[in-house]
């Protein structure tokens, strides 16, 4: 696959992911795109799968479903070397322990920098729309930035790792000219299309005035969308996300909690006992799969699916 098809997908998408890691995963796309094979352990150490492992265990009549890489709406048929999270995996999960009467409460264990913003204000929806049927505690373990923190912000608590960090709420979309690198090769591209619109945006020719302005309004328009939900789920104004909680920046656990952005400090094992009223690795049992897989194999899944490739 070559990578303006790449470039393409990741400037067509707007993502919820702390900049630090979509540098991180830009860099493993090129080197797939020039033809690099990355082993799994070479992706997970570049990327990160969380390492929260992917199985939703219960223990009593509690859940913990771990979100742990980057989020991406779809799984794509990815397999476990990917490094990510599906929203939709997470979504069917959660239809399964809404129906099981067993179960009371749910512990989402985090530790991801977001992903893609489709599919995160679906999931969002659904969580939100648990409250009052099962009780929610997002455990930051130990990040939940961007669409990872869009999610955590649904829950009725927020917890985060001494050493956590928490918020980065933004949104951004990537757009990458290739023309001067293309021209520097001796690599002319010319597109012939149809439809006034169909090839703006594209990775061969700078951003236009007009086409800059378009993706600017989609992303205030998915940015309007993250404070709202995040307001929701808060119970602040949506002003108060704007202008507080980070602004932003992912804070640590002390500066998050300070900001609002979390309810206490704790770790796992503390959130687990105290939800549980014993040692919190005591009787757990597997409950089924949240298979990890989209970051950067992904992408190139999902350019395929959509059928983007010229």
């Amino acid at each position: 696959m070559k990578y303006e098809h790449i470039a393409r997908y990741v400037a067509g998408t707007l993502w919820a992911l702390h900049p630090a890691k979509m540098a991180e995963l830009l860099s493993v796309l090129a080197y797939r795109a020039a033809g690099g094979e990355l082993t799994p352990e070479e992706i997970k150490a570049r990327i990160g799968d969380g390492g929260g492992g992917s199985s939703a265990t219960s223990s009593g009549a509690i859940a913990v479903i771990p979100i742990s890489g980057v989020i991406a709406h779809r799984m794509g048929g990815m397999d476990d070397s990917s490094g990510g999270t599906s929203a939709e995996r997470i979504g069917k999960t959660l239809d399964r322990i809404a129906a099981d009467p067993q179960i009371g409460t749910i512990v989402y264990d985090i530790n991801s920098p977001g992903g893609t913003v489709p599919g995160i204000q679906e999931l969002a929806a659904q969580m939100f729309a648990l409250r009052g049927q099962k009780k929610q505690v997002a455990q930051v373990n130990s990040l939940a930035a961007s669409a990872a923190y869009w999610l955590a912000s649904q829950c009725d608590e927020i917890v985060s790792l001494p050493s956590g960090t928490a918020g980065s709420i933004g949104v951004f979309s990537v757009h990458e000219d290739l023309s001067a690198a293309l021209e520097k090769e001796g690599i002319k591209v010319t597109l012939i299309s149809a439809g006034k619109y169909k090839v703006a945006g594209n990775p061969f020719e700078p951003l236009s005035d007009e086409e800059h302005a378009v993706i600017q309004t989609r992303v205030d328009a998915a940015y309007a969308q993250f404070t709202k939900d995040v307001a929701r789920g808060r119970g602040v104004d949506a002003s108060a996300v704007r202008s507080g909680y980070g602004e932003g920046r992912a804070l640590p656990a002390k500066d998050a909690k300070a900001a609002g952005l979390i309810d206490r400090i704790g770790t796992m094992d503390e959130t687990l006992s105290r939800l549980m009223g014993r040692k919190a690795s005591a009787g757990m049992r597997a409950e089924g799969e949240l298979s990890p897989g989209l970051a950067a194999a992904a992408v190139e899944d999902e350019v395929r699916r959509r059928g983007r490739l010229l």
